[in-house]
Parts: structure tokens; sequence; C-alpha cells
């Protein structure tokens, strides 16, 4: 007798084989893999992705229900490629939120699959469909040039190569990030590198000073470009006491914190500032004893503790001496949307500090509140006292205007359309997150899109002294005021921008009369140049630094480890602004 399939059968083997066919189901299922992309995306992705919301970039739910698995690994791995080739989506996406992703190729195939998977699971559980090109194109706002032009100078400085770092990690999002000449005097620079080691240079050649990863067990580098060590400076009577301070970030494992976010907000990174003390500071590798000062909490792993500075060169008697300084960012308190976190007075996030190292002050009673601090004197135990000034969103480094009273100079990285220097004042509130420069922006509708100002409300916060827009760079890096024998560059505040690597100054006068930014050229061994070529690289995570007591001033180009002296500036006359 002949064999007949039960219909129900054939109904149930088709439905199973189409389901597998189906690219979607190209994404594991299992529990583990699904866990350990949810973490992953929270560690590389949700700084600037949101599934539902957009952040820094689109938001990525449903994206896997229009591009392939082959596609978005590619994208992944090469942005850059994926724009060259012509994809539509990509460039429409570049329009509207004018940056590129830098590459995840690094990153394990394994790692990136599981980031996928979550992605897909998550979309079909909330039914998140992809944006649109409608909707990445719904632009509101303000767009095109949105500040005057950066002006040519006729200004070329001549640059050297002093020595190029070893890449200590497994991307080249993370390098040297800040150079500080040795107290000493002598010549002789420390250069920290985010994956965990100071470096002294001395001689022409490096050597390991400090590999913090020895002291500090849950020593954080990565993900993105704002974890690991962030910054350091030497107290200005290092010679005598042998204090160094250095901001370091750490992976949350339940640590207590001075400061926290919010209770409904789980943070997975906390940044700490440290004292750190030479037992001999002749010697060559550090020796000595570390001291927790501060412990803070993150709401991502954006935008985090970018600088740690005293002010150079002070007198003892001078009330600044030997007052800490240090800049956190929004934490991207925004990019999730959480406003509310930061921009007032019980929050450190978007605020540039100031301590007393020997104090005792404090809340945690480690180190003191100068009296000046603008909130030092308020009653409410909920104040954060250690701010000197706030509103800001990324304050990327900090300088001081010593030929003119010692006023500080402030770079804050923008979102999608302003980067801007500021004059940083006592108490001042510079903005963000409802000013990007000096125009109003809707924080919770659209971080992306900026809109003029009336003649009131311009008022309401400080201006920035100099801004550029995103047609000329896309994140500025902080700078500092030249003094020494190039004469050409004295008065002149040197910053860039750190995608492009473009060198610019603004004159610096006691009237601040020129807000104007200025474009420097570059040559190496008498050829024009740019630090593109030169690090032969997109993005070249420039960094600016300068010795005060050597007079020198620095370009670092993160992406290939290298640091470049200025030994000469030429002026063309009939180009001298």
């Amino acid at each position: 007798m002949r064999k007949y399939w039960p219909y129900g059968m054939v109904v149930i083997i088709l439905v199973v084989t189409i389901y597998y066919w189906l690219p979607e189901n190209e994404y594991s299922l299992n529990g583990s893999t699904i866990a350990e992309g949810q973490m992953l995306f929270k560690r590389h992705c949700m700084s600037c992705h949101g599934l539902q919301d957009e952040g820094i970039g689109p938001p990525l739910g449903g994206i896997t229900k229009i591009l392939t698995k082959n596609e978005l690994v590619k994208f992944i791995s090469h942005p850059q490629k994926s724009i060259e080739a012509g994809d539509a989506r990509v460039k429409t996406q570049l329009l509207r939120y004018k940056m590129i992703m830098p590459s995840f190729g690094w990153m394990e195939e394994a790692n990136v699959n599981a980031i996928l998977s979550y992605i897909h699971q998550q979309s079909n559980i909330h039914h998140l469909d992809p944006i649109s090109l409608n909707e990445i194109n719904d632009v509101t706002g303000l767009t095109g040039r949105l500040a005057p032009p950066i002006k040519p100078s006729g200004l070329t400085i001549e640059l050297k190569e002093i020595i190029q770092f070893p890449q200590l990690g497994p991307t080249t999002d993370l390098g040297v990030v800040t150079i500080r000449a040795h107290p000493a005097g002598d010549g002789t620079l420390l250069a920290s590198d985010q994956n965990g080691s100071i470096y002294q240079i001395k001689d022409g050649k490096a050597t390991t000073f400090l590999n913090i990863r020895e002291y500090i067990r849950d020593f954080q580098s990565g993900p993105g470009i704002a974890t690991g060590i962030g910054s350091f400076d030497f107290h200005p009577d290092y010679q005598s006491n042998g204090l160094i301070f250095i901001s370091h970030a750490e992976t949350y494992k339940g640590q207590h914190a001075d400061y926290v976010i919010s209770d409904s907000i789980k943070s997975e990174v906390q940044w700490v500032i440290g004292e750190w003390r030479m037992a001999d500071v002749n010697n060559p590798k550090f020796m000595g004893s570390y001291r927790e000062l501060l412990r803070m909490h993150a709401p991502t792993f954006g935008h985090g503790c970018q600088d740690v500075s005293f002010v150079p060169g002070l007198n003892k008697n001078d009330p600044d001496y030997g007052l800490l300084y240090f800049g956190y960012g929004d934490g991207g308190s925004n990019n999730i949307k959480h406003p509310e976190l930061g921009h007032h007075s019980r929050s450190f996030l978007g605020s540039i500090m100031r301590i007393d190292p020997a104090g005792n002050t404090s809340r945690n009673g480690k180190y003191g509140i100068p009296p000046s601090n603008p909130f030092a004197n308020e009653s409410d135990s909920m104040i954060v006292k250690e701010i000197y000034a706030y509103g800001f969103r990324n304050p990327h480094r900090l300088a001081w205007d010593k030929e003119n009273g010692n006023r500080m100079l402030a770079t804050d990285i923008g979102e999608s359309n302003i980067e801007e220097l500021n004059i940083v004042v006592n108490a001042g509130d510079y903005g963000w997150p409802s000013r990007e420069g000096s125009y109003g922006i809707a924080t919770v509708k659209d971080l992306k899109s900026v809109f003029k100002l009336g003649e009131i409300d311009q008022a309401l916060y400080q201006l920035p002294f100099a801004q550029y827009d995103h047609t000329e760079g896309n994140a500025i890096s902080g700078g500092y005021v030249y003094e020494g024998d190039i004469n050409a560059l004295n008065g002149k505040y040197i910053f860039g921008d750190i995608v492009n690597g473009r060198l610019f100054y603004v004159n610096i006068n006691p009237q601040l009369s020129d807000s104007t930014i200025y474009e420097i050229a570059l040559t190496t061994n008498g050829q024009q140049t740019n630090l593109r070529e030169l690090s032969e690289s997109k993005r070249v995570h420039l960094r600016v630094a300068f010795d005060p007591h050597q007079k020198q001033m620095y370009i670092i180009t993160k992406v290939d480890g290298k640091i470049y002296r200025m030994v000469k500036a030429t002026q063309t006359k009939d180009e001298n602004p």
C-alpha cells in the first residue's frame, strides 16, 4: 500500500525549511550568545547608538532586517570602504550624522556575530523597524555652514619626528594622548598611553616609567576611545614631594563611588582620580605609593575624564598653587536620552572641577574643596562642591594664558555641528546640552540639529570665544598658548581637529579682540605635507603638547603613536592676517 506523509508534517517541514533559509536566521538564538552580545553592545556600541533612539549615530534596531549579515560585518570592519563604494544608505547617514564610525576590524568575528544576534533578537521582541532614508533626511533646524570659515594664515610649521611608540592594545583607537615635561626641566618628557603605560622619553629613547596595570586590579582600557589612562600631571612641587596625579578608568564590579549617576542606570565603568607618590624623584621608574582621591560612576563609556592639570608656573603664594583641575564630560548621558543627569550643581557630569589634594574638606575627607569654588559654601549636601565651571559636553584639554592673568582655555568637543574654544571663568555655565556653540539645541527631540537664538537667549550662557563647524572638522583637540623662541608662534593658542588632523591657531591678546581661527600649514624635511599623509590614516587622533620649561611644542598622532616637535615656523608676509 502506498504511504503518504500526513499533511501537517509536510507543512511543518516547509516552515522549518523556510525559517532556516531566511537571512535573518544567520543570527544565533543561543541564550549565552545573546547575553554575550548584550554585554558587548553595551561596551562597544551604546555610547553612540541606541536600539530605538539615535545617539551620536543612528539607532540600530531593525538593521538586521534590511542588510545581510555579510554586509553588516563588512561595514563594522571597514566603514570607510562602504562609503567609498557608494553605498546610498551609508552616504545618507553620513550627511545626517556627519561622522564616520571608527573601524572595528580588530574585533573577533564571534564577538561581531554576538552583537548582531543581540540586535536581531531585540528588534524582533520589540518590533523595531530600521530607520528609513526619509527619516534620516528629515533634518530639522539649520544646515550648511554655521560658523565663519577657517582662514589660511600663511604660517608654516616644520615638524621633526622624535619617536614612535609601540601599539599596546588591539585597536589604534587607544594610544598616547598626553605628554608632560618632567619637572626637572631638563627636556625629559613623559607620555601616557591609554592602554596603561606612562613612558619616559629621554635622549631619544622611551622606557616604561609606570605600568598602571601592575597597581590597579580592575583597570579598563577600551572600549572606544575614552577609557584607560585619561591624563596625568605632576604636582608643581614634585621635586620635593614626588606627587603625580592620574585619571584612569576601572571596570565597575560593585566598588563604592563617591559620586553616582542614578539608581536606575547601571554603570559599567568608573573614573578615578589618584595620587601617586614617588619615593625617589630621580628614579627613572615609578616606585612608591598610590592613594585614591575620588571615584565617579559613568553613564556610558563616552565623554569621561579627559584631562587633569595644575596651573603651570605659579608662585607658591598664589591662591591657585597646588590646586588640581580636571574636566569630566557628560558621560554620554544625553545620547542615552537622560539630559536630566547633568547640567546642574548636583551633578559632576559636564563640568570642570577643582580640588585641593592636600586638604580634607571633601565628602570623603581625602582632599579639600577650595573655598573660592562657586558652590563651596552651599549647605545642600547634594551639591557637587568640586565644580569650578559646568555646561560642557566633553571638555577635552585645559590650558592657561600665562601672559594675560592665567586665563583658562578649554576646548569642548561638539555633537554634530559645532566645535568650540572657551575662555573658562569661575562659576561659568557653558550651556550644554541646551547650547552647542552659540546655537540652541533641542536636546530631547534631536541632538543633531541646532537653531538660531534670540538676543536675550544668547546671554543666558557663556558663549565660546571661537568656534568652527563640521564642514571644517569633527572633533576639536585642545592645545596651548605658545611661548618660546619661535617668534611667529608667540601669542597664539595652537590647537587642531582630532579627526582630520588640521592644525589651527587663534590670536590671544589682552582684549581677546580676534576670534578668527587660522589654519597652519605643515612641512617635514622641507616638503609640504599634512597629518593624514604622515599617519597614512583618515582618522589622525591629533593631540598637542607643550613643555613650559624648554618652551617646546609637540604634535601627537595617536593613530600611529608618533610624536613630532615643532622646530621652526615661517610666515608669508602677504598672507599675514
